[in-house]
């Protein structure tokens, strides 16, 4: 009883516990695995860009974007939890491999919107679409059991708008 209070209390204050940590490691070995199946096709597609890490992540954050609103660098560098300086030097690559365009926002002539170009768009789909895959073999790997407990825990925590509203992104660009 004690220790589940002092974790209760240390969730509320925001500062990992032990339990936390232990949850953090065995999904992290869960995200390595899946990542890593089928020979690191991940990995591999992600190497074919030429783009160096946070570059993926900013034309991937933007793919996840089209449709809705254009990006700002600022917008990339909240999503990405990184400076504007390093978002904007991130973007400005992806500009500079045309992969991206920055255009005048018609509303604010002081901003300019990112969007990803034809090329950015099919790079960041090659990327999504390793990732699915990696992740489609995993699942079909999985037990009737195992697949029923991680649909029923996928569940609840698609309930979270942050992580719904990535699942809904990536569906539809899957999809297409």
């Amino acid at each position: 009883m004690e220790a589940a209070t002092a974790t209760k209390r240390a969730a509320q204050r925001g500062k990992p516990t032990a339990a936390d940590r232990d949850l953090a490691l065995r999904l992290g070995a869960l995200m390595l695995h899946t990542l890593g199946a089928g020979g690191g096709a991940v990995m591999r597609a992600i190497d074919d860009t030429g783009l160096n890490f946070i570059q993926v992540k900013a034309l991937v954050t933007l793919a996840s974007d089209e449709g809705e609103e254009h990006s700002s660098v600022k917008h990339v560098a909240e999503a990405l939890g990184v400076s504007v300086p390093s978002a904007s030097r991130a973007v400005d690559d992806l500009v500079k491999r045309g992969l991206a365009s920055r255009v005048e926002d018609p509303d604010d002539r002081r901003l300019r919107r990112i969007t990803l170009t034809v090329s950015g768009s099919e790079v960041a789909d090659q990327v999504m679409a390793a990732r699915v895959a990696g992740l489609e073999r995993f699942a079909a790997t999985l037990t009737a059991t195992e697949r029923r407990k991680l649909d029923a825990a996928l569940d609840v925590l698609l309930k979270r708008e942050e992580i719904a509203d990535i699942y809904r992104s990536h569906a539809r660009r899957v999809r297409r």
